[in-house]
């Protein structure tokens, strides 16, 4: 859709300095925050006008929550701030020299640039089959997910073809980090509590679900004890694991492997992210899709402009190839540059950032779940699964996204049933062009 001519930014002009965030997810939501009370004018630029819950996505796309459970209005984080403001726009590139930010309504100067845009799916340079994977990294991504899915099983309800039927009950699950591993977890739960209820005239036995890890192991970026224990939990659930398993092609129809092929209507890309690097900044302030920053966030050959978040590679001794992408970092990371900011307005000096670690964490199914502490501590299962949902709902935002998606919870706990089940939009790739017989009996 074109943007009409006559939009702007549209930002008044105040005797105050401009700190001009690009990105409300974690990491520059929590720095509006911390700068709420800072003598500046703070302006927050996103493509959506909303905050998303990016752990709880994969509960989207298997019918566990709506997306309003998971997401929350940016703009509330402004109410009652008169120099804050947010624009919807989408942020185009950045002019380092005439401190501009360049959106699709127009530029906006800055004194103080924050770039806080997270990061994007890593296909890893396979763009002959990105169209046809279906990617988890964005509400619409769920929605359409959860809408493939169930529109898969309406048809495989009416298909004649069995080479159809089999393509529509294989599911395929690309990457072994916490996403993968709790998707599988969610799809193999739906096929043996809710799907059968659904679909009586559909024989789940056949419903296949594979999970493919490149590597050796599941969860690289956790212990040992927690890949071996989830590999455990996902082979008990039914579920295909294939580690050192590379995908090299897809079709749309058929995936091909090193190790073989798999028919499938359904591939789930979750192999991992890399930065969200907006056009505009020199080479060599990017490294691995990376923007290279110091200890205070700052990016490499710039003093006014700074990165945060998944986008920033912060080199140091503990940390040779940057912290992990993860929810963690970008938050620490965004209240800590408010209060350097803060301090670089009153002319005090800056802090370097510290990363604590306070563990991680990935759930399989119900009373499944793996946690690595930082003082190197592991817990499995039923309790594993109790620290995972304590601290998801704790960082949920608002009270009301906190006590919808309990209740979720409490009630699949005890009835087995996800209430989400719903095709709200269908969801159709156009590069498909299979034929479904359909039963006319």
């Amino acid at each position: 859709m074109p943007i009409p001519a006559h939009l702007s930014p549209a930002i008044p002009e105040f005797d105050l300095p401009r700190i001009v965030i690009v990105g409300g997810g974690f990491a520059g939501l929590n720095l509006a925050k911390k700068l709420r009370k800072t003598n500046a004018q703070v302006v927050l630029l996103d493509k959506n006008n909303f905050q998303t819950f990016q752990p709880l996505l994969y509960q989207v796309a298997t019918a566990g929550l709506e997306p309003d459970s998971i997401a929350g209005p940016l703009r509330k984080t402004f109410e009652g701030n008169p120099n804050h403001f947010f624009r919807m726009v989408k942020v185009k590139g950045i002019n380092t020299s005439s401190n501009e930010v360049e959106t699709t309504v127009g530029n906006l100067s800055y004194d103080y640039l924050v770039l806080a845009n997270g990061s994007v799916t890593n296909y890893f340079n396979k763009k002959d089959f990105r169209p046809k994977v279906l990617p988890l990294k964005r509400v619409v991504h769920a929605l359409d997910v959860r809408s493939h899915i169930l529109q898969n099983f309406e048809q495989a309800v009416m298909t004649e073809d069995h080479k159809e039927f089999e393509k529509m009950m294989n599911l395929v699950v690309v990457g072994g980090g916490p996403t993968g591993v709790e998707v599988s977890g969610a799809l193999a739960e739906l096929k043996r509590f809710i799907l059968p209820k659904d679909y009586p005239d559909l024989d789940f036995s056949k419903m296949n679900i594979h999970l493919i890890e490149g590597s050796g192991r599941l969860l690289n970026g956790m212990s040992d004890f927690a890949g071996r224990e989830s590999l455990k939990y996902l082979q008990k659930m039914g579920i295909d694991v294939q580690l050192n398993t590379f995908v090299e092609d897809y079709d749309g129809d058929t995936v091909t492997l090193n190790s073989g092929k798999i028919e499938t209507a359904t591939v789930i890309w979750s192999a991992g992210v890399r930065g969200n690097v907006v056009d505009g900044l020199a080479d060599s302030s990017v490294e691995r899709s990376r923007i290279l920053v110091d200890d205070f966030n700052r990016v490499k050959g710039l003093e006014n402009v700074f990165a945060i978040g998944d986008v920033a590679m912060m080199q140091n001794e503990d940390y040779p190839n940057g912290h992990p992408m993860v929810a963690p970092v970008a938050m620490q990371q965004g209240r800590h540059l408010g209060q350097n900011l803060k301090n670089l307005i009153s002319k005090k000096p800056l802090d370097p950032f510290k990363y604590f670690d306070k563990g991680s964490m990935a759930t399989i199914g119900k009373n499944k779940a793996v946690v690595d502490m930082p003082n190197g501590m592991h817990f499995k299962g039923f309790f594993a699964w109790l620290i995972w949902m304590f601290v998801h709902i704790m960082y949920l935002i608002g009270f009301r996204n906190k006590l919808i998606t309990l209740n979720n919870w409490i009630w699949s706990y005890f009835t087995y049933d996800k209430g989400t089940r719903l095709i709200i939009r269908t969801f159709n790739r156009k590069f498909i062009r299979r034929p479904v017989a359909v039963n006319k009996n």
